[in-house]
């Protein structure tokens, strides 16, 4: 904000200054009530901060640079299975320390959940970044997002099929807003041609997504939010390079100069923001705002980070879904928002109920 603009505080000491000096006190009795106002601005600012809110609006902001940052990466040569190696590695290496700080030696925690560990890391994250970074190389950044938030969808048809149990009204409603929304999204006689393959990838990281929401449906309070984190991600490192080095992933990396928005940067520039914005700072801050809000309500939020993608796409790559497109995204949104609604709604015992808890710790997308 330039000077000019800045809140009045010179007239403010203007106007105590000018003050006869029979008044006593008034100039500082007006000192006092500017800090009493700045210091109340402040404390709202802090307090909306303290709530969870503000932070679960910022994971929200940096978990969306995640699409833009990898296809930067794509455009210059580089694979997805690279960009996804890269990615795990470096934010494991970096929430290593603060793990082994929250174990404290108990690293019997760890071997108690290994399982949970290795499943988070090989399918929520490993094989869900894959599918998705993949699907971002063929799609706009905001189409890719949007197939992959389908999950909850594919879970309502899922525990549909095999209960034989009819879903409420509203999760059927929501379901068919989903997949209406799906229709617009693909955008099927449209000038402009989805790519099938993309598409396809895009599903198969709701897939994963939602194979990794069964997992962990069930509570785990054995084991600290940020071990979870950063143990998966280093499980998703090692299979990643593991599979490069039997050659079934393909592996190229790029030194060539990225260009985001009006910006040609170094290749490390789009790197580092991809690891230490949308990986470590996203967790941490995801973590935080999970505990300050509850598992549920913050899986509310979480979902502006679409908007959030989208509007990033737009910003640094210069891409934006067609109108059609938008409004299929809107429906989307709206329909898993319904669902979750239900969720909430969901009698103690139930299938929906068994799922309304989202782990500290989610996918990375």
């Amino acid at each position: 904000m330039s000077a000019p603009h800045r809140p009045a505080a010179a007239p403010v000491r203007d106007l105590a200054a000018h003050r006869p000096a029979s008044e006593p006190g008034s100039a500082t009795r007006g000192a006092s009530q500017g800090a009493a106002q700045g210091a109340q601005r402040a404390g709202a600012a802090s307090g909306f901060m303290a709530s969870g809110l503000g932070v679960a609006l910022f994971s929200s902001a940096v978990f969306g640079l995640s699409g833009s940052f990898a296809k930067a990466l794509l455009e210059t040569g580089w694979t997805p299975g690279a960009a996804v190696t890269a990615r795990l590695t470096g934010a494991a290496l970096i929430l290593a320390v603060p793990a082994i700080f929250a174990l404290r030696g108990r690293w019997h925690q760890l071997r108690d959940n290994w399982l949970t560990v290795v499943l988070f890391g090989f399918i929520g994250v490993a094989a869900c970044q894959l599918f998705y970074f993949n699907a971002v190389s063929r799609l706009s950044v905001g189409v890719a997002l949007l197939l992959e938030y389908l999950a909850p969808v594919l879970i309502v048809l899922w525990l549909w099929a095999v209960s034989r149990k009819r879903p409420r009204p509203l999760t059927i409603a929501g379901t068919l807003l989903s997949l209406g929304g799906l229709v617009l999204v693909l955008d099927l006689t449209g000038a402009v041609k989805v790519d099938l393959i993309g598409v396809l990838w895009g599903i198969a990281a709701a897939v994963c997504l939602a194979i990794y929401f069964f997992i962990t449906a069930k509570e785990n309070d054995t084991l600290p939010p940020i071990v979870l984190a950063s143990g998966g991600l280093m499980v998703g490192a090692i299979v990643m390079w593991l599979t490069a080095a039997t050659g079934l992933l393909p592996m190229a990396f790029s030194t060539a100069d990225t260009r985001l928005g009006p910006w040609v940067t170094p290749w490390w520039v789009a790197l580092g923001g991809l690891v230490v914005l949308a990986t470590v700072v996203a967790y941490v801050s995801g973590i935080v705002a999970a505990r300050a809000l509850g598992s549920k309500v913050a899986s509310f939020v979480s979902l502006t980070e679409v908007l959030f993608a989208v509007i990033w796409a737009w910003l640094l790559l210069g891409e934006l879904p067609g109108s059609i497109q938008l409004l299929g995204g809107l429906l989307i949104v709206g329909g898993v928002v319904l669902v979750r609604l239900d969720e909430l709604r969901a009698p103690a015992g139930t299938g929906a109920a068994a799922l309304d808890h989202a782990n500290d710790c989610e996918p990375v997308p």
